[in-house]
């Protein structure tokens, strides 16, 4: 399956990382999936309690 990114690059759906961020570079536009092969994830916090302490920092602003 392959699909377009937000940038108009290429992208395969990577079917393990699921994703609705539709302004991130990776997105893929017509599928609910990350571009990437893996990403990393991180926190903005000392000592992450909550999802919402957690980050995707393979974001990309598109």
């Amino acid at each position: 399956m392959t699909d377009r990114t937000n940038g108009g690059c290429a992208c395969t759906p990577n079917t393990s990382i699921k994703c609705t961020v539709t302004s991130c570079t990776h997105h893929c536009q017509d599928a609910q999936y990350c571009g990437l092969n893996s990403i990393q994830v991180g926190t903005h916090e000392t000592n992450p309690t909550m999802d919402q302490c957690t980050d995707c920092q393979s974001f990309r602003k598109d």
